[in-house]
């Protein structure tokens, strides 16, 4: 029964958690702003003092591949990667967004229709700019991973066609901007380590592993640093 180690760390909020064969066993969240890169370590010592597991026991670590946070994206898969070369065990990746379609799947199936939905994941990407993707109930890709500037056509065309519903933290600034019947917007969606693991666990019975040496996270923008203005 492998063990693994899943981090998420696309947002200002931040989870790791343990699953055996695809079961979750421990879990811890921090909802604390620019904490990750001193709190991350300790947070997943603490999952092991708190499971009973110890890190050589560990199979494989799962790392939420992004977009979303520069900086949280660069110290989640950082950490992954040194507890990987330390056990010498396999990285696994996956996207971030898709991490956020299989939770939503996961908890709204039964509540809403979505056998001819579309499902739009959106996180924050700065003024009116969301990450997002574009998929079906089953997973299949409608439109892929982008940086979209969004306005009062966005989605238009596919919303004349079919209901599309958006979730996660970058939908809520949409919301005053796409007026459409077909656009359902729904809150409480944000990506968690505690649903990262049963989907890298698939990827792990596969051996859909990730070069540790060469994996980067999809960061889709590059991180802009204010210059300071010199005066000569």
């Amino acid at each position: 029964m492998p063990l693994l180690l899943s981090l998420e760390t696309s947002t200002h909020s931040f989870s790791c958690a343990l699953h055996q064969d695809g079961i979750l066993v421990a879990f811890k969240e921090s909802l604390e702003n620019q904490t990750t890169a001193s709190l991350l370590v300790v947070m997943i010592d603490q999952l092991f003092k708190d499971s009973d597991f110890q890190k050589d026991q560990l199979r494989g670590v799962i790392v939420a591949a992004g977009p979303g946070s520069y900086t949280g994206l660069r110290i989640g898969v950082a950490t992954a990667k040194g507890i990987c070369y330390a056990l010498n065990i396999p990285l696994i990746s996956v996207n971030t967004l898709s991490l956020m379609t299989w939770q939503f799947v996961i908890q709204f199936s039964s509540e809403y229709d979505l056998k001819n939905a579309l499902l739009c994941p959106m996180l924050d990407a700065r003024r009116m700019e969301v990450y997002c993707m574009l998929a079906d109930k089953a997973g299949k890709i409608i439109e892929p991973t982008q940086a979209k500037i969004i306005d009062e056509q966005s989605f238009s065309a596919l919303l004349d066609q079919s209901e599309i519903y958006f979730f996660g933290e970058g939908s809520d600034k949409c919301k005053n901007l796409i007026h459409y019947t077909n656009a359902k917007f729904i809150s409480g969606i944000k990506p968690s380590a505690s649903s990262l693991g049963e989907i890298g666990f698939q990827k792990f019975k596969n051996d859909e592993f990730e070069s540790t040496d060469l994996f980067e996270p999809l960061y889709l923008k590059d991180f802009l640093i204010k210059k300071p203005n010199l005066i000569s």
